[in-house]
């Protein structure tokens, strides 16, 4: 079964806010697929390990109805409380159990998530209930980032990894399916016709306030502050002042931009 990693309402509020939606790049790869597939009709997408509902809502420009589902109540929960079309709907089930009908969707899409699944479930999921000509995106950012803002984005960058590797020491097991690229859920996907992309650049505009709470929102630094809290919360705000410091600004507000690598699996059902 997937693994559980929102246990309380406090960390899906602070996921809900500063988790990042698929940036252009990535857009551009999945929805060029599917027009090299000829996905059509395009009625049902459902978005699996759906958080709070970053992915859903690009799908949901592009497809008649869409479903996000979550194996955590709490991130449906921010998932429902945020603005959303009115062909979008949210469901709390396990990514091993999907409750729709056989060969029934479109395109089965996970945006950093499929990491968390029991893969082997999941991609008997898969093939039962997307349909014959339907397509499959699974998706991960990887630990691949940098900062950029005017000519201190080498220094930026540095302090950023720093920080960030210190909090990959609290990482659980799964994540080495986003250290490897995604490559042993792409050799399990059932469907002969698939490729993945391993490289795909996203510049995604944010502020520091924004890459401190990236960071604050991501597993690794929920297990930190479980286990040594006072470590944990002088961790950040050290990180924003020293890059707050090198800027040569004053306000966590200032923008600037974060660059982050993509793993895209796609795949397609024969007909």
């Amino acid at each position: 079964m997937a693994t559980q990693m929102f246990e309380g309402r406090g960390h899906a509020a602070v996921y809900q806010k500063y988790r990042f939606s698929p940036g252009e790049e990535l857009q551009g790869a999945i929805l060029g697929y599917l027009r090299e597939k000829g996905t059509n009709p395009t009625e049902l997408a459902v978005d699996v390990g759906c958080g709070s509902g970053q992915g859903t809502l690009f799908l949901a420009e592009r497809f008649g109805k869409v479903v996000g589902t979550d194996i955590s109540q709490a991130q449906i929960q921010e998932a429902k409380a945020a603005p959303s079309p009115p062909n979008v709907s949210y469901l709390v089930c396990p990514a091993e159990e999907l409750p729709f009908e056989d060969a029934s969707v479109d395109l089965l899409a996970s945006f950093t998530a499929a990491h968390w699944f029991d893969i082997e479930k999941f991609m008997r999921e898969v093939s039962r209930v997307v349909r014959p000509g339907g397509c499959v995106a699974i998706s991960t950012y990887t630990v691949d980032m940098s900062l950029h803002y005017g000519t201190c984005s080498e220094k930026l960058t540095q302090i950023f990894r720093e920080t960030w590797g210190q909090l990959l020491k609290y990482s659980h097991n799964r994540v080495k399916h986003v250290l490897e690229d995604y490559k042993e859920i792409f050799e399990a996907l059932p469907f002969p016709d698939k490729k993945r992309i391993t490289d795909i650049y996203d510049k995604i505009p944010m502020t520091v306030a924004g890459v401190v709470g990236y960071l604050e929102s991501a597993s690794p630094y929920q297990v930190f502050l479980k286990n040594d809290p006072e470590a944990a919360k002088t961790l950040l705000p050290e990180m924003e002042k020293r890059l707050l410091e090198v800027m040569g600004v004053p306000s966590p507000e200032t923008p600037l931009e974060f660059w982050v690598r993509h793993v895209c699996i796609l795949g397609h059902k024969e007909a």
